[in-house]
């Protein structure tokens, strides 16, 4: 259960949903973990894996930066140095999801607010660990993209699945131009995860039963159950560990449950 024993591993947007999973999971296999947050919730998160894991203090920390700053990726980089003395893994985790019609009038602003965090806050994470890495001569960079974009889509998500879709190419060339300095580049693309963002669409789709909308989510699914955010951190734990995925980089991991898989759905079954 100690698989990352040693390592240092820093998780964007993990205050809450799938990076607070991908968190907990690092730490519970042994590494020193950063939570990286945007607001004092990602503090909170660090402090309530610390007392669940009944773990030393400082092993588990958060830290408020915004994504979107590369100037804020940096002083995350160098915190992660001063604290732990390494970056082992960068989990380019951070993103947010908007439903904006692209005819609306407000449309370019949110492909630009998505592309600054989705897009832009994985390059600046990147970008910030890479010095380190590089003199290491080692680490994993384990980013968080979606089957949004690369595979579906709904109306709305235009901006969010252009974002999202850039980080398969931004994978591949990273993936290629560090692959001789040791540093393996690898994204994960999640289905339907279960995190409090579902849970507020289902009370919006039916506010009387919204389980009943969890339920018609779930059953869509062929494995008909919603991923969780530990499902994602399992996956993300082996991405980061080199003994088991030392030889895998540039890869892209669909995480869905088969929800992708349906060719049509016109044909009952």
């Amino acid at each position: 259960m100690e698989k990352l024993s040693g390592k240092t591993a820093i998780v964007t947007g993990g205050s809450r949903g799938i990076g607070s999973g991908i968190a907990r999971v690092y730490a519970e296999y042994g590494a020193r973990v950063l939570v990286v947050g945007k607001s004092h919730c990602c503090i909170e998160t660090a402090e309530q894996i610390t007392a669940d894991l009944g773990l030393d203090c400082g092993c588990v920390i958060g830290m408020q930066a915004d994504v979107a700053s590369a100037d804020d990726m940096v002083r995350v980089a160098q915190a992660a140095m001063t604290k732990f003395g390494s970056i082992d893994i960068l989990c380019a985790n951070a993103g947010i999801c908007d439903f904006v019609p692209f005819s609306a009038d407000n449309a370019l602003d949110e492909m630009e607010h998505h592309l600054n965090v989705n897009t832009m806050g994985v390059v600046n994470a990147a970008h910030a660990v890479l010095p380190m890495m590089t003199k290491q001569h080692s680490g994993a960079i384990v980013i968080t993209g979606s089957v949004t974009g690369d595979v579906v889509s709904d109306p709305g998500e235009v901006a969010y699945a252009t974002s999202k879709a850039a980080l398969i190419g931004f994978t591949k060339s990273l993936a290629r131009e560090v692959a001789g300095l040791g540093i393996t580049v690898n994204i994960i693309c999640p289905g339907v995860i279960h995190t409090d963002i579902i849970d507020a669409m289902a009370r919006d789709a039916n506010p009387s039963n919204p389980e009943q909308a969890l339920d018609a989510i779930a059953n869509a699914i062929p494995l008909k159950r919603m991923g969780t955010p530990r499902d994602v951190g399992e996956l993300a734990a082996f991405l980061g560990c080199p003994k088991e995925s030392g030889y895998l980089t540039a890869a892209r991991f669909v995480i869905d449950g088969g929800s992708t898989l349906p060719e049509t759905a016109a044909f009952p079954v």
